[in-house]
């Protein structure tokens, strides 16, 4: 599967319109906290959700 790269700017707009979901891709929740994007789920969060989750959105996840 190939990823594709995302500039920070589409990826806020689609995160604010609702067509995209951003996730935090690191496992610990301190680590989350150190590194929270505005709009950003936990990726605890991203799994507790994943059942609810459409297939209607992008999912794009991150690390810093």
């Amino acid at each position: 599967m190939a990823v594709d790269k995302v500039t920070p700017q589409d990826v806020f707009e689609k995160v604010q319109s609702g067509k995209a979901l951003l996730v935090c891709a690191y496992d610990s929740e301190d680590r989350f906290r150190q590194v929270h994007l505005e709009g950003a789920l936990s990726l605890g969060e991203f799994k507790a959700k994943e059942g609810e989750l459409g297939k209607d959105k992008e999912i794009v996840f991150y690390c810093a």
